[in-house]
């Protein structure tokens, strides 16, 4: 058995994503753009809901659409949604932030990190902007600094997963036991089960894992 993450847009998803077997979610809006931060509103019936059900919630804390490099006021305003989903009572964030050479911003998420104090968090889907030859430096930075899990898809997302497993083996088999290497992007209820197998992960990520919504 394996967790499974159902990445959903807004809240309309969140109650047939759970009826359907999510262990998980994580919730964000504008999903064809990699996502971005839901309201205050939707967070707080987002998390009454999976409170009532004992289901784990996840909020994507990014600003805006377009790349991770973010100036300080989209900091800000990242530290203030940040704390706004711990006074909801959320079980984590999603969040990334790159340097201009695409490597992590570490400055940003170590402040990001304050803010997140008693919060599980993931570094997004960032981490494949990030040279390959840089990725393993990544792991063991973020691994150092408490971050729980990186949600990669191994490689560009206009390739299939299957065509990245290779590479998300290599991440997976590094990060060992020190950090939890989440493999999303084209995982969905028909190939999950193969992906689990061959990568060896307790963890899966998709908007489609447990089917259409």
């Amino acid at each position: 058995m394996y967790l499974k993450e159902v990445c959903i847009e807004n809240y309309s998803s969140l109650p047939k994503a759970i009826a359907q077997g999510a262990t998980r979610i994580e919730i964000c809006d504008y999903l064809v753009s990699g996502g971005t931060t839901v309201s205050k509103g939707v967070m707080h019936e987002a998390a009454a809901y999976c409170a009532e059900k004992m289901i784990p919630l996840m909020a994507m804390i990014r600003p805006r659409s377009g790349n991770f490099i973010y100036n300080d006021s989209e900091l800000k305003i990242m530290g203030y949604d940040i704390i706004e989903a711990r006074n909801l009572g959320l079980d984590g964030i999603v969040l990334g932030c790159l340097t201009d050479d695409h490597l992590i911003d570490e400055d940003a998420i170590e402040q990001l990190l304050e803010e997140a104090y008693g919060l599980q968090t993931t570094f997004h889907m960032a981490f494949d902007a990030i040279p390959v030859e840089k990725q393993f430096e990544a792991i063991d930075w973020l691994a150092g600094h408490g971050v729980q899990r990186i949600l990669t898809h191994g490689g560009d997302l206009s390739l299939p997963i299957e065509e990245t497993l290779p590479h998300l083996k290599e991440l997976v088999d590094y990060a060992k036991d020190r950090i939890l290497i989440l493999p999303g992007g084209g995982i969905t209820n028909e190939n999950a089960d193969d992906i689990h197998h061959y990568l060896g992960v307790s963890e899966l990520h998709g908007s489609k894992i447990v089917g259409e919504l």
